[in-house]
Parts: C-alpha cells; structure tokens; sequence
C-alpha cells in the first residue's frame, strides 16, 4: 500500500510479542491481557451462544493478527477462517494452531465460496488510513455476510451512536498520530445501508479511557 501500512504492521508484528503486537503498545504484557480479555467478553456477548458441532456458526476474523480472537472464537465451538495482511503475523497464528484456517490477504482481497454468519474486524479499520482502501474493504467485508447475519467491526463510539434516531451529518473524521484515523458512524451506515446491512448496536469496550467499541450491522435482504 502506497500509505506504508503493510509494511508497518508486518514489521510491528514481527518486533513485538502476540499481544502488544496487535494491542495497546502503550500497556504492558498485564494490561494487554486484560484489553484481550475485555474485548473478546464483549464480542462473544454480541455474536451470542448459538454453536454446537452439528451447526457451528461460520465466523470470519477480517484482519485476525497473530490469531487471538479467531483462537478463542474456534475453542467456542465455531468454524472459522482469518486473514491479515502481515505474512508474520499470519506465519504465527498458523503455527499456534487451535483449529482456524489463515491466509495473508488485504480487506478487500479476501474471498469466500460461501457467506459467512458473523464477520468480526477488530481494531483494524481505524487503522487504514486512505478513504477509498478503508470504503472497499467495508464494502468486500459487506458482500460476505449472509442475510440476517452480522458485521461486528470497532471505532470510535460516542454517546449518540446508540441513538439512531440521532442526526450525524455533523460527525468528523478524526486522525490521531500517524496510525490511527476515526470515522463517525455515519461514515459506516453511508457505505452498508446502500448493500443491505443496518446498525443495529453500538457498544463501548469500556475499557480504562478508550473511546472505542464495537458497531454491529445486520444484514436485512
């Protein structure tokens, strides 16, 4: 990518341990644990407990790292595919094994003979700084979500964006450094609502002073 982000994480990934890696490098290995922690416990509210071996839900982990949460999405009872855009990152899942397939590919590479039932993207997006790379990557997430499944994905979350009926028009893109740039929820629902994805949910990670948390879009046709 012409922004450098392939590069940075790939060397991200490969200077720093499993967490840190894809975390808060600002955290120690404690803190990272708990960031891990708190996160998957949310997602794991929001995608719910409906798996069992006979019909196992069908996740996909859109910019998975080094494989935490696809890891721990399969030991609950889900097939699951990841893919990240770091070839070290995803050299490291796969010899953690635990029962995910990966594959290094970019969010708008990625394709599937099949939809899947939930699609997580969990602090990636923010971290894709040009517009049009970040629009088709929502867009190619989109078209591999089944109808009535879900797209769980994380940004920036404000006290209005549980309100829909709320008007956003006024809502910014915010950069912060060089690595991280926030779009407002409007931005997600002017991309997914035209493919048939409604937000259904926004929640706080809640987690010491972060402002960010989870969007849920439902696929309604």
């Amino acid at each position: 990518m012409a922004d450098g982000t392939w590069t940075y994480w790939d060397a991200r990934h490969s200077d720093l341990d499993e967490l840190a890696s894809g975390g808060q490098i600002g955290l120690d290995r404690p803190g990272n644990e708990i960031f891990y922690a708190q996160r998957f416990g949310s997602l794991l509210s929001l995608i719910g407990d409906l798996s069992s071996p006979a019909a196992p839900l069908f996740v996909l982990d859109a910019g998975c790292g080094k494989g935490y949460f696809a890891r721990a999405l399969a030991r609950c009872g889900h097939r699951v595919d990841a893919f990240d855009i770091s070839p070290h990152a995803v050299d490291h899942a796969r010899a953690e094994g635990g029962g995910p397939r990966y594959a290094v590919a970019a969010l708008d590479e990625w394709r599937s003979p099949w939809p899947y039932d939930i699609v997580v993207c969990v602090d990636v997006l923010f971290h894709v700084l040009d517009d049009q790379a970040w629009a088709a990557g929502l867009r190619n997430m989109a078209s591999l979500i089944r109808v009535t499944g879900r797209l769980i994905a994380t940004d920036i979350v404000t006290d209005e964006d549980a309100d829909e009926g709320t008007d956003e028009a006024t809502a910014e893109r915010t950069t912060r450094g060089a690595r991280t740039v926030h779009r407002p929820i409007a931005a997600y629902r002017a991309e997914l609502e035209p493919l048939g994805l409604r937000h259904t949910l926004s929640q706080p990670y809640g987690f010491r002073e972060s402002q960010v948390g989870f969007h849920v879009f439902t696929r309604t046709r």
